[in-house]
């Protein structure tokens, strides 16, 4: 029987590590013709094998956020499935959930190629994609596909952009359209004004421009579906603050911290070497590492501001127990993973999960939940 092991991942990641966009879309399409064959004996042997080697089961793990049921903390982060074909295969790598997109009401290309690099020295990657993808359309037709084939047994969130083409007044309508093509096709929706890739797309992070958008999706939201914001780490307090109070103000569900950054602050790579240019004049997000300490500060501040009221996802720099951990009594109640995924391979999920599992233990807590901000009480106290 085939085995998933590490040797093997690290023998991929070599040989494709020139072009990692061309891996990535190989890695989809792979994927997605394994969820499409899971009524084949070659796909449920396929799928049972994933299941084996990256799942793990734990009742300390599970729980209910929004009425949804997670299995367990980790989900997949929005950017490597941005366009859905992949969805119900997720579920089978050990993720507890998985957010797709994002997606644009308009289908876009994105930026010109190359647009997605890889800084092994900072355990990081730049991505410039501009969210290309087929939009929201195509994916509302692909995720219905997808249900009918095999009803969901994690929750799906779906990561909203606005079009490029669409002006920056007209940014709330392009927010709802994508919301009513998709709304009945995954179980929560994220805000994503923080990607540095779509030209003005981080001005609507200001709170007169943010008030419409949230107002517009709460007006369409006939489903009572759980809407978040997705913050950027480069933002400063007080900004942050401001988004906070409107999402308290509107309801929302809860925050992701973080996006990407577009410091290059402290990195080793100073040359990218794919363009031979300095990384400072490299246009893109930095995910990975660099963002680690970032994310995990704002999610402390998110939760000493809330009070714990505002549910948070962490996500940013996660590789190992250690960084998931620190999210978590910082008072992340979930966490999301690309980068540290891409870089130490799919068996890290169980991996990260089964340290967390240890950590409780150790803690002598019975449950995830106790650890949720309990960072704060020991400074309370």
């Amino acid at each position: 029987m085939f085995q998933y092991t590490k040797p093997f991942y690290s023998l991929l990641l070599s040989a494709v590590k020139s072009d990692p966009e061309t891996a990535h879309r190989q890695m989809l399409d792979t994927l997605t013709k394994i969820d499409n064959s899971r009524d084949t004996a070659w796909g449920r042997l396929t799928i049972k094998q994933l299941q084996n080697s990256f799942c793990i089961e734990d009742k300390r793990l599970q729980q209910s956020l929004w009425g949804l049921d997670f299995p367990n903390p980790f989900g997949l982060a929005a950017g490597f499935d941005k366009d859905g074909t992949a969805a119900g295969i997720w579920d089978s790598f050990g993720f507890g959930f998985a957010e797709l997109g994002a997606v644009t009401l308009h289908s876009q290309l994105g930026n010109p190629r190359p647009r997605m690099f890889r800084l092994p020295e900072d355990k990081a990657a730049l991505n410039r994609m501009g969210a290309n993808n087929l939009g929201a359309a195509v994916m509302a037709d692909t995720l219905t596909q997808t249900w009918q084939r095999k009803p969901r047994t994690i929750p799906i969130g779906i990561n909203l952009c606005k079009s490029k083409i669409t002006s920056l007044e007209a940014a709330a309508d392009d927010y709802v359209g994508s919301f009513k093509l998709l709304q009945d096709t995954a179980d929560y929706f994220v805000i994503n004004v923080s990607s540095p890739n779509t030209p003005g797309l981080r001005s609507l992070q200001a709170g007169e421009q943010l008030k419409p958008i949230l107002s517009a999706l709460q007006e369409a939201n006939q489903y009572n579906k759980p809407i978040l914001v997705k913050i950027a780490p480069d933002l400063n307090w007080s900004e942050i603050k401001e988004i906070i109070d409107l999402a308290l103000e509107y309801q929302l569900s809860g925050a992701i911290a973080t996006n990407t950054t577009i410091s290059r602050e402290g990195l080793k790579t100073k040359i990218l070497s794919k363009t031979g240019n300095p990384l400072t004049e490299e246009a893109g997000g930095i995910s990975g590492q660099p963002v680690k300490e970032r994310s995990t500060e704002v999610i402390r501040f998110i939760y000493q501001e809330t009070n714990g009221k505002l549910p948070i996802i962490g996500v940013g720099g996660i590789f190992t127990t250690e960084d998931a951990w620190s999210k978590i009594i910082a008072g992340a109640s979930l966490l999301q993973v690309y980068t540290g995924w891409v870089y130490e391979g799919p068996w890290m999920v169980k991996e990260v999960l089964s340290g967390i599992s240890a950590k409780l233990k150790e803690k002598r807590m019975n449950h995830i939940s106790e650890a949720i901000g309990s960072e704060q009480l020991k400074v309370k106290n």
